[in-house]
């Protein structure tokens, strides 16, 4: 039993920022209802690896949920939604502002249904401002919190191909879903949660910007080289490459002893983490000829014994592959219909002592759940076979 046992969630989330935020909260026991169009949401088809076009996208952020389909602009559909929202603990949805208010699933709207109900709502911008109503993806967070302009070669802005925006945001809307129905637990009050790309991109991007706004200092790029302290950047080794990163005097003694620089501890341009940050192009050329001089494995098992910070880079098969990842269990294989083998798919991100995240479960097939769902929610055989005959579900 997880410790949201007995909460029922509505995930009406497309892509990763809704869905995700949901799926932490399946990953922690609550029943959620993951609600699609009937022929399929755009996310469920991102990447394609099943038979019947399912992505590993949807394989991921849809683990541990019930699946139903609907389409809730007719008056039938709109009426299963508010049953839905009747019965449910707390909605999740990515819309913009007016989308949220024409489906009927704005704030008003939906405590107008069940009072105590926490809504969470994810968009790119927020609800106020003069972007409110434009849409957006993780890379608008990424472009314009100054990560975009920060990554990359020099001059060449570049985009993280990893979603962090989207998935930062989701972990965050789930931390304070959790709050929010703590509260509601304490004070019987429901409560309107909003989260935003941007606001995500800028929390996660907010060292840099402070300091931009005190010193007007203008970085730009450095490629993979660090800025604020070193030496840290990535290294070609005689066969692949790794990453080492150095923070702190304590790392960077250790490091100068390891590659034959001790007279780095006597420079005065070393002396801090800024300064190293500085002259870090000199810091990142000497560690890269050692680096180059030696196999990948032999250059990190000299770094581990002097208490260096240091991995490999790998390709997705060697993440996959990688001892510590397989040891630890971070990806399960988790059956799904029509695929050669059980896809690896990611588990609980987290672990909980006396309340550990539940195993990871399929994501559902298109509307696998929608006659059990509807059923729980007081539609008879009958019913149900007159909404699918309309296409509601």
């Amino acid at each position: 039993m997880g410790v949201l046992d007995g909460i029922r969630v509505i995930d009406l989330g497309r892509y990763i920022a809704g869905p995700y935020c949901a799926t932490l909260l399946a990953d922690l026991g609550a029943e959620v209802v993951r609600v699609e169009k009937v022929g399929g949401g755009e996310d469920r088809f991102i990447a394609p690896v099943a038979p019947d076009g399912t992505g590993a996208t949807f394989l991921n952020v849809g683990r541990g949920k019930l699946g139903i389909t609907l389409d809730p602009r007719s008056e039938e559909g709109a009426e299963v939604l508010r049953r839905l929202i009747a019965s449910a603990d707390a909605v999740v949805v990515n819309l913009p502002r007016k989308g949220l208010e024409r489906l009927g699933l704005d704030y008003p709207s939906v405590r107008a249904v069940k009072e105590d109900i926490v809504l969470t709502t994810i968009d790119a911008y927020g609800d106020h401002g003069p972007y409110a109503d434009r849409v957006g993806f993780d890379a608008v967070g990424q472009a314009m919190s100054g990560s975009a302009h920060l990554t990359g070669p020099p001059g060449h802005p570049t985009r993280s191909y990893v979603p962090w925006v989207d998935f930062g945001t989701a972990s965050l809307a789930a931390f304070a879903t959790v709050a929010a129905l703590w509260h509601r637990a304490a004070t019987g009050e429901g409560q309107h949660v909003r989260a935003a790309l941007l606001r995500t991109a800028l929390q996660f991007n907010s060292p840099i910007l402070t300091e931009e706004s005190l010193t007007s200092r203008g970085r730009v790029s450095t490629h993979n080289r660090g800025q604020t302290f070193g030496p840290t950047d990535l290294f070609r080794a005689s066969d692949g490459w790794l990453v080492v990163q150095v923070l702190g005097a304590p790392l960077f003694e250790r490091v100068a002893q390891l590659v034959g620089r001790p007279d780095w501890l006597d420079d005065p341009r070393f002396a801090t983490d800024a300064g190293r940050g500085d002259h870090g192009e000199e810091l990142s050329d000497v560690v890269g000829k050692w680096v180059a001089e030696r196999t990948r494995e032999e250059a990190i098992a000299a770094l581990n014994r002097a208490g260096v910070p240091s991995a490999p880079v790998y390709d997705a098969a060697g993440a996959l592959a990688d001892p510590h990842v397989v040891a630890t269990g971070a990806f399960v294989e988790v059956p799904y219909p029509g695929t050669p083998t059980p896809p690896k798919v990611a588990g609980p991100p987290v672990s909980m002592s006396a309340t550990p995240p539940l195993p990871a479960r399929p994501a559902p097939e298109l509307g696998a759940d929608t006659r059990a769902v509807l059923g729980s929610l007081g539609y008879g055989d009958d019913d149900i076979d007159h909404l699918e005959s309309l296409g509601v579900v």
